[in-house]
């Protein structure tokens, strides 16, 4: 087991990546309820249930995969205000070849103001040189065209569609699969 520390300064002066905080879970679960419409189709936790008591027990499977070194999820706020934004995360890690996984959301409210993009530069940089991975993969649903848009803006290369690769509420969906790997 290898551990990762928190991530610190991991801002571009207008979005910020940090760790779950416990005092986060208020913010999470109202941004979840919040995005229903636009995160629920595609992420099957973001229902109008969420309450801050899913948000606390998220929070800690956060910290405890953090501590095993599986998985990182990050906070993306505001740098200005420490809003809450959303969520980033480099997370499904297979330390035997080096990769992981990038999935993102942003609350509705604060959509297609380049959220994700942003943080994303600074969650890929950060899994490259600190995690150590040689490769990140993105995976989105075949029909869940605003992700598929943000892992191109990302620099996701797109590398074919996957059949059956995700399970959204119950139904299994075919995928887009993108990756990125550090610039040499």
């Amino acid at each position: 087991m290898d551990t990762v520390p928190y991530p610190r300064d991991l801002t571009d002066g207008v979005v910020r990546l940090r760790a779950y905080r416990d005092g986060d879970a208020e913010g999470l679960a109202e941004a979840v309820r919040e995005s229903i419409a636009t995160a629920g189709p595609w992420l099957s936790w973001a229902r109008a249930d969420y309450d801050t008591a899913t948000a606390q027990d998220w929070i800690r499977l956060c910290k405890q995969a953090w501590l095993l070194g599986d998985g990182f999820e990050m906070v993306i706020v505001d740098a200005q205000t420490d809003a809450f934004l959303g969520g980033m995360g480099i997370n499904q890690r297979n330390r035997e070849h080096r990769f992981a996984n990038l999935g993102y959301w942003v609350r509705e409210s604060a959509q297609g103001r380049g959220i994700v993009t942003r943080a994303a530069h600074l969650a890929l940089l950060w899994a490259f040189e600190v995690v150590g991975v040689s490769r990140v993969e993105i995976v989105a649903a075949h029909d869940n065209v605003p992700s598929r848009r943000a892992a191109e803006r990302i620099g996701g290369n797109f590398e074919g569609m996957l059949r059956n690769r995700l399970v959204i509420n119950d139904i299994s969906v075919d995928a887009a699969m993108y990756s990125v790997t550090p610039q040499l």
